[in-house]
């Protein structure tokens, strides 16, 4: 019979092959649908499904609370809306997953200027690290930054702080509840921005309708179920080692599906953000914090392509 650990971690590894798949769903639909109505819907249906599960608990819990988990929603609804502005922007899947996945390492700024929380050693020496790939990535021919790399690194900023506000709410609500409100909220969000600023188009052909359910239903639902049961069975460190696989699937199928050219330049800074990232969760022992709802700092990789993923991972801590 398999153990335990090596289903838990064989679970995981397939999480993030589905997140990874995710961002080639995505961006096929962003061919046919605005990038902020897509984020909106697909939000928006991931919340309702997630609702039969948690309507008792909805019923339970004070408006209050559930103001505050509306509130930190609208952290995940912005660093949404950032990642799929990049994603719409850039042809780089491989780049932006890599740079997105740097929120892991902007988590102890943030907490060290919200909540006076000094970072560990491990992020001292992770970070120059993680600049000096980051640099790599805007050498072509000369410092030449491009839009989206901004978008994604704003995406991976404001993923860190709400992994540090969420952090202070997580005990006071069911897991499943808190998902359920934060995603909605996101897709409402988006919803608003995208009936602000984008023309909605009056044809979507069918093509583009598959890849948003695949979208939805696999690299959404079915991930947050993945990654549930698989983190049930292993430590939240391991868990968050496997994660870090996300960016290199993604890099892995945008090769094949794009043809994504890595350049050495390229090649070498995601190489050098990869390993900053296994060296601070080698090398640090977590904030306290970070240590109850440590499986939302996941979202650090993978709600750069959906949110589900930060909220789903914080379950663990709960069971």
């Amino acid at each position: 019979m398999l153990n335990p650990n090596y289903k838990a971690s064989a679970i995981l590894v397939l999480t993030t092959m589905l997140a990874a798949i995710g961002w080639i769903f995505s961006k096929e639909t962003l061919q046919g649908l605005p990038p902020f109505l897509f984020i909106g819907m697909r939000f928006l249906l991931a919340s309702l499904c997630l609702l039969p599960f948690c309507y008792a608990a909805f019923r339970r819990t004070t408006l209050k609370t559930i103001g505050f988990a509306a509130l930190v929603g609208v952290l995940l609804g912005v660093a949404m809306m950032c990642w799929i502005h990049a994603m719409s922007n850039t042809e780089a899947l491989a780049e932006g997953a890599f740079i997105a996945s740097l929120s892991m390492l902007f988590v102890p700024v943030v907490a060290w200027v919200l909540f006076r929380q000094k970072p560990p050693r491990a992020f001292w020496l992770s970070m120059p690290v993680a600049a000096a790939g980051m640099a790599l990535l805007s050498l072509s021919g000369g410092w030449q930054q491009s839009d989206s790399q901004i978008w994604f690194a704003a995406c991976a900023f404001m993923l860190a702080i709400h992994f540090n506000v969420n952090s202070r709410f997580a005990q006071q609500i069911p897991i499943l509840l808190l998902a359920c409100i934060q995603l909605f909220v996101t897709g409402l969000l988006s919803l608003t921005m995208s009936l602000t600023v984008e023309q909605i188009p009056s044809h979507v052909p069918v093509t583009i309708w598959g890849w948003f359910a695949l979208s939805t239903l696999l690299a959404t639902s079915l991930r947050y179920v993945l990654q549930t049961v698989g983190q049930k069975q292993i430590t939240a460190s391991k868990a968050a080692l496997i994660m870090l696989l996300e960016p290199v699937w993604t890099a892995t199928l945008s090769v094949m599906w794009y043809g994504e050219v890595f350049t050495l330049n390229k090649a070498l800074g995601c190489a050098l953000i990869l390993s900053s990232l296994i060296l601070y969760r080698m090398g640090s022992r977590p904030f306290r914090a970070v240590r109850r709802v440590s499986a939302i700092e996941n979202a650090s990789i993978g709600f750069t392509d959906s949110s589900d993923e930060a909220l789903a991972g914080s379950k663990k801590r709960e069971e």
